[in-house]
């Protein structure tokens, strides 16, 4: 499958290396780690590779990302980090691997970048596809009800401001019930939906992010 990565992720991946040099899902993904205990991880939408080094210890370590240059910076953070990752240009709807190749998977904040339900489920099933049976995979979106997307459209642009260049990135804006109905579609079981770890209110529906723990049944 002949992959064209997306100019705008191309553009911003050196200024993202900088800004976003550690994973802001650390609790989480360490939590994800320890409970997996080792073995064959995919990272889907690596981008610059942050989101490996809870799992530098026990893992054999796959990464995928439409943008060739966000691997480039993904193969700098490892050699940074001292840990051996596999990057591979692929489409998260087309994965380049057999069935049931991979024990665990994490898409962290990749998805939401997929335009169309049809293209979210594909990505999702592709997913699923290249998981062991019993084997599970962490998600992340943006929540659609966090108060500063409240007067947004679903499907919006986010400006990344890059010198004295606004580079606009595509997103869709899910909520809680959108992702666990899409995740469900897929065929997954949904283990768990919650905020993200820094999200302190009562009510989940304003947090930032939605996480899910997903299982690929036996």
């Amino acid at each position: 499958m002949s992959i064209t990565s997306p100019p705008d992720f191309d553009r911003i991946a050196a200024g993202w290396y900088g800004f976003r040099h550690h994973t802001i899902f650390k609790t989480e993904l360490t939590e994800m780690a320890g409970r997996w205990g080792g073995g064959r991880l995919l990272n889907a939408g690596c981008g610059h590779g942050a989101d490996f080094l809870p799992f530098t210890d026990g893992y054999e370590l796959y990464g995928i990302d439409i943008s060739s240059e966000m691997l480039k910076y993904a193969d700098k953070y490892a050699r940074k980090h001292r840990f051996e990752a596999k990057l591979i240009q692929a489409d998260m709807r087309a994965l380049p691997f057999p069935d049931g190749f991979f024990d665990y998977a994490i898409a962290v904040a990749s998805l939401h970048h997929i335009k169309g339900r049809d293209d979210q489920l594909k990505a999702l099933a592709e997913i699923k596809r290249v998981l062991k049976p019993g084997g599970e995979a962490f998600i992340t979106v943006w929540n659609a009800t966090q108060p500063r997307f409240w007067f947004k459209r679903r499907d919006t642009l986010i400006p990344w401001k890059q010198g004295g260049e606004i580079i606009r990135r595509f997103y869709h804006l899910f909520t809680y019930g959108e992702i666990e109905k899409l995740a469900r579609t897929a065929g997954f079981t949904i283990l768990s939906s919650r905020p993200e770890a820094r999200y302190r209110r009562p009510f989940k529906w304003f947090s930032r992010n939605i996480c899910l723990l997903l299982k690929k049944e036996l």
